[in-house]
């Protein structure tokens, strides 16, 4: 990809959603809602995480085999236009306060004028999208490679730019909390793998309540993502996690979403919209299962304490 316009490479299709092409394929972008929970057993959409969808002549592509494809002179390009497409979707969503997840891999732009051009790319993608630079959140996965000083340095530079800085990943690697103070994100995402395995026992439970209080005492807020059982976000509540995502809360969606009608946003004198009763609570991953969580909470007696397969008085 020439990096001759931010706007070069995108296409809008009829119904208004952005896209691009890269050769013989179509990126679309899919948002996948980060949840808040509320008081009144509702849920609050806080942001939205951008994630690529690869087509090749109307059949899906898995992005592991797409980006291996992608010759090292266009992976920042390619890169900076996913972020782009992610942007004025959101924006095209309407909403007044939602945040936007996108990807970054700061070992990508080699000088400091390349920082600086992607900085006005995003800066000029939020102005159309109409998302001021405190809404967009710079994602640094701990699986990026990046070294410790770059990482810290790619922070402060977003950071003193007004965006906001989130760490992905967090547990898969060596992480440790005296890293992230070091980095100060504003967010950390919980591998999802890892959360799982510790939610599903007790000693585990307990190192992540501690966990989750230490960053939230350092001004941290932890995301809890992959959550796929309603147990797993019941554990998440009791626990004080502030942020979740996870197909058992809602799946992601090629724009345009129907998450305005799902999760509509809130009044901030009522605050968040509560959720509709539901008696069954439907398998995690069946394609049938609408894009709501409103299977969560209203319709779940609470259980007594135990970890893995929580089972309420419904079941």
């Amino acid at each position: 990809m020439a990096p001759r316009s931010i706007f070069a490479n995108l296409v809008r299709g009829e119904n208004g959603a952005f896209s691009t092409i890269y050769g013989p394929f179509k990126l679309q972008s899919a948002l996948q809602p980060i949840f808040r929970p509320t008081t009144g057993a509702g849920l609050e959409i806080e942001a939205f995480e951008g994630l690529v969808r690869v087509s090749r002549d109307g059949e899906p592509v898995s992005p592991g085999d797409f980006f291996p494809l992608v010759p090292p002179s266009d992976m920042a390009d390619t890169d900076s236009i996913l972020r782009t497409i992610h942007i004025l979707n959101t924006g095209r969503l309407g909403r007044s306060r939602a945040r936007i997840f996108v990807k970054f891999h700061p070992g990508l732009f080699r000088t400091p004028h390349e920082m600086r051009q992607e900085v006005e790319r995003i800066k000029l993608a939020g102005h159309e999208a109409g998302i001021g630079p405190d809404r967009i959140v710079c994602e640094i996965s701990e699986k990026s490679g990046a070294t410790d000083d770059i990482v810290v340095a790619f922070a402060g530079h977003m950071r003193a730019i007004g965006f906001r800085i989130a760490i992905d990943d967090y547990g898969a690697g060596d992480s440790d909390l005296a890293r992230l103070k070091r980095i100060a994100p504003d967010y950390v995402k919980f591998d999802a793998s890892w959360v799982r395995d510790f939610l599903d026992n007790s000693a585990g439970y307990a190192l992540l309540r501690v966990i989750v209080r230490q960053m939230l005492d350092d001004g941290i807020e932890p995301i809890f993502e992959g959550l796929e059982e309603v147990w797993q976000v019941d554990l998440c509540e009791e626990l004080g996690v502030p942020l979740m995502q996870g197909y058992a809360l809602a799946r992601p969606e090629i724009a345009p979403t129907t998450f305005n009608e799902s999760f509509p946003e809130s009044r901030p004198d009522l605050g968040a919209t509560p959720l509709p009763r539901m008696e069954t609570s439907p398998a995690a991953g069946d394609p049938a299962v609408p894009p709501l969580a409103s299977h969560i909470r209203p319709a779940l007696a609470k259980p007594a304490r135990a970890f893995g397969r929580r089972r309420s008085t419904h079941e």
